[in-house]
């Protein structure tokens, strides 16, 4: 969701084609992928009837495309409804991980960064970000302490 992010991986400025933040409902955020690029958990989005995603909603030109599916690489494209300023978009064009794994694995520190930078500067409510950087925090916390090669006090 982050501009600067896209504008590194499709080779141009994205800002232009930013149309606001958006909400999905009817999903939940989680981690349920690990790139082998980043060697991280990365997002993803997964149905869950009391939960919603908030996002960002790009009107990207099609000449993006191809490059936008190469980036979301073990995702395939599903189509969703958004609400972007009181207004639905119906047809809209998000990704998902193909094999999901069963539980969520932890995204790196520079990961993260590009994640909340995001939130932050497309718009996300405030209350959002917090909610991002706190299961991040949760999943990073819970994998530190679940690998035997880190020390532990008695």
């Amino acid at each position: 969701m982050c501009p600067v992010d896209l504008k590194r991986s499709l080779g141009e400025s994205t800002h232009a084609y930013v149309v606001g933040p958006a909400i999905l409902s009817g999903y939940r955020l989680g981690f349920f992928r690990r790139s082998r690029l980043r060697n991280c958990g990365v997002l993803d989005i997964t149905p869950n009837a009391s939960s919603s995603v908030h996002g960002v909603l790009y009107r990207l030109p099609w000449r993006l495309s191809k490059a936008l599916d190469h980036r979301e690489e073990g995702y395939q494209q599903e189509t969703v409804t958004v609400v972007c300023g009181n207004r639905l978009y119906h047809g809209t064009r998000t990704y998902t991980v193909i094999r999901k794994l069963v539980t969520e694995v932890a995204p790196n520190d520079w990961y993260s960064n590009v994640v909340l930078r995001g939130a932050a500067t497309c718009g996300l409510p405030e209350e959002y970000w917090w909610h991002l950087f706190h299961h991040i925090h949760r999943l990073q916390c819970q994998e530190k302490f679940a690998d035997p090669a880190i020390p532990r006090a008695a």
